[in-house]
């Protein structure tokens, strides 16, 4: 039998042969016999795995386990099972082992995504058609309407988040995070000043917020777009997914987005970026899709700026304590820096 990679004891090949081998929704038939480790995901590991008749991946948390490493793995098989059969573009789930002597944690089985995520320069004929470069928004558009239109409670996750007074309590969740990281090495004073936007925020509460599911993190490197044709074959990476009001999704995708007379300090996250939608249009065609009334949009779009900064100055601090690299964090930190001036930004102009 091929001599299979172990990743550095990530993967413990006779017990996870053994396993497999006893899975009967796992397509294909007899052991695996190559292996890739995929990139992507900023803290679990994916392998692709390629046996007699078919392909699947395998995703795993990383070596050294966290407290809650397994649970929320266990959640995101949770989540992967309730999206079975729905609109959303997502990864099926074959199997799921939480049974952690296996290969060392919990981990779960799922389809292959044609595709890739893009970012940076565009692939195939995103790079060299502007109406495959429209269809990006559109197709980010179209799938957080289809996560925001699933029943949550009807397919049993409504504990899967804290839905009580979930847009009065946005301020102070981020807040009190940003300020445990005064209690880290070499972060000594606040180095981001949010305290404007959040009164902004706590001042002009939307009225008629919901409650559904949200992806955590919609954002280009979380979603895989097919090079076959101009749509997106799945979101990836749920680690954050969450209960809440699902304009908070787009509003992450129009904080991640580019467009003239954005503050100075950020380029576009792909090139070529001329055909791409305008965030008002975005913000139109959600409604449209939706039928809710978008003239709230404008905070959502602040919280998400309040919030990644916030979550992007944690690895600015964790790169002071040598944790990562420091051109690494302080890359973050300006980044960190320019959210806070588009949200600023936002509040000024009133509007998106």
């Amino acid at each position: 039998m091929t001599m299979l990679d172990d990743f550095g004891g990530l993967l413990d090949w006779p017990r996870l042969q053994d396993w497999l081998a006893q899975q009967p929704t796992i397509p294909g038939e007899g052991p695996v016999v190559s292996v890739t480790r995929l990139t992507g995901g900023s803290q679990n590991n994916l392998f692709l795995m390629h046996r007699a008749g078919a392909a699947f991946v395998l995703r795993r948390p990383p070596k050294h386990l966290r407290d809650n490493s397994n649970a929320t793995i266990m959640r995101e098989v949770r989540l992967l099972g309730a999206l079975r059969g729905s609109a959303v573009p997502h990864a099926e789930l074959h199997a799921a082992c939480a049974d952690s002597d296996v290969i060392g944690a919990n981990f779960y089985v799922m389809a292959v995504l044609e595709g890739y995520s893009v970012y940076g320069p565009l692939q195939g004929r995103y790079a060299t058609e502007r109406s495959w470069r429209a269809a990006i928004g559109e197709e980010l558009v179209r799938a957080s309407v289809a996560l925001a239109a699933v029943d949550y409670q009807a397919c049993g996750l409504e504990d899967y988040g804290r839905a009580e007074d979930w847009h009065a309590r946005q301020v102070d969740r981020w807040r009190s995070q940003l300020e445990k990281y005064l209690a880290l090495p070499g972060y000594t004073a606040l180095e981001l000043d949010v305290d404007d936007i959040g009164r902004w925020l706590s001042d002009n509460v939307p009225a008629d917020g919901r409650i559904g599911l949200i992806h955590g993190d919609y954002q280009f490197p979380n979603i895989m777009f097919s090079l076959e044709r101009p749509a997106i074959t799945g979101l990836i990476d749920w680690e954050l997914s969450t209960l809440g009001d699902p304009l908070l999704d787009l509003g992450w995708v129009l904080s991640s987005w580019w467009e003239e007379g954005d503050p100075p300090g950020k380029t576009p996250a792909c090139t070529p970026w001329d055909g791409f939608l305008s965030r008002r249009e975005l913000v139109r065609l959600y409604g449209e899709l939706s039928g809710r009334d978008m003239a709230p949009m404008p905070w959502y779009l602040v919280l998400a700026c309040y919030k990644l900064a916030i979550l992007l100055e944690g690895s600015y601090v964790r790169s002071k304590a040598g944790k990562m690299p420091a051109e690494v964090g302080e890359n973050l930190h300006r980044h960190a820096l320019w959210l806070v001036q588009k949200g600023r930004q936002v509040v000024a102009r009133g509007e998106i």
